[in-house]
């Protein structure tokens, strides 16, 4: 099971590469976006219990630390990013969305590799995605709502259904049933690797015209602004705390968004050009951060 979730890189350069040569299944798929990423979330939810939210009492500098360069670093290095390769609107959008994302969900693992402070991981990504609800359309109106339209109101309740609702749902079940899923858990990463695979292939799917003409420019502006995220993660969480486990652990949660997020919410309110930054980021920040980790495993923390 580990190894598939590991793999999910290449199983996403696979299933963009069939999806571009065979576009038509995807792109007729492209309802099914959001039901996936709701299964993502509901699987996110199922490693939680409501213990799992202690930690944010027990932290508060550090979670309030981690939360303050999620949201306050990564959207408007997005912006920057964008403005500066000259990116047209939708793309701008839809970088910027990314940038307004919570925690990606592969980062608690990645952070364990990583020899990073798991515990902190995990409560950061639960708090970055419950503040997403209002702090993802806000922020992203900030930064693009002169540029695209951006229903701010529509996208909160969408936030609300595929993101809030799942991951409570998910604590919940994990919460009382407990005792009987422990066997069955390990599965629910593998079927999150599947969902945002097929994801990733429908985005790819319906801009095959536009990789061709803005696939490069879109991927360079990826990879800087996850090299800002993660860099700046870790020299401000170093210089902040003095802790080196700290400093790995927000590097990851700042440099790792949840694109699948970035993806369903450009595919539903922007044109479909907006999902191209976040499928990107979704296969890049998983190489990067599996790259880094594989470096820091090697050196004690």
């Amino acid at each position: 099971m580990q190894a598939i979730t590991t793999l999910f890189p290449l199983w996403a350069l696979l299933g963009s590469l069939l999806a571009y040569v065979q576009p038509e299944p995807f792109v007729a798929a492209k309802p099914a976006i959001v039901p996936l990423l709701g299964l993502v979330m509901f699987g996110m939810g199922m490693t939680l219990t409501w213990r799992s939210f202690a930690q944010v009492l027990r932290r508060p500098a550090r979670v309030g630390l981690g939360i303050a360069l999620q949201y306050g670093v990564m959207p408007l290095a997005a912006l920057l990013v964008g403005l500066t390769l000259g990116l047209p609107p939708a793309l701008l959008a839809g970088l910027v969305l990314v940038g307004a994302s919570p925690g990606g969900t592969a980062s608690n693992v990645v952070c364990f590799l990583a020899r990073g402070d798991v515990a902190l991981s995990i409560t950061l990504t639960t708090v970055s995605t419950l503040l997403a609800i209002g702090a993802t359309p806000l922020l992203t109106w900030l930064y693009v709502g002169e540029r695209v339209p951006v229903p701010v109101w529509s996208m909160l309740q969408s936030i609300f259904q595929v993101v809030l609702l799942p991951v409570g749902l998910g604590v919940l079940v994990n919460s009382l049933a407990h005792r009987w899923l422990v066997r069955v858990q390990p599965l629910f990463p593998v079927i999150s690797v599947l969902a945002i695979v097929v994801i990733i292939a429908i985005v790819v799917a319906l801009n095959r015209d536009n990789l061709a003409s803005l696939g490069w420019t879109v991927a360079l502006a990826v990879i800087v602004h996850n090299a800002i995220g993660l860099s700046a993660g870790y020299g401000i969480g170093r210089l902040a705390t003095g802790d080196e486990r700290t400093a790995r652990t927000l590097a990851v949660e700042v440099g790792m968004q949840n694109s699948g997020l970035a993806v369903a919410l450009a595919v539903k309110y922007f044109a479909p050009a907006a999902a191209l930054p976040g499928a990107l980021f979704s296969v890049w920040h998983n190489l990067s951060g599996s790259l880094l980790a594989a470096w820091w495993s090697r050196r004690p923390a």
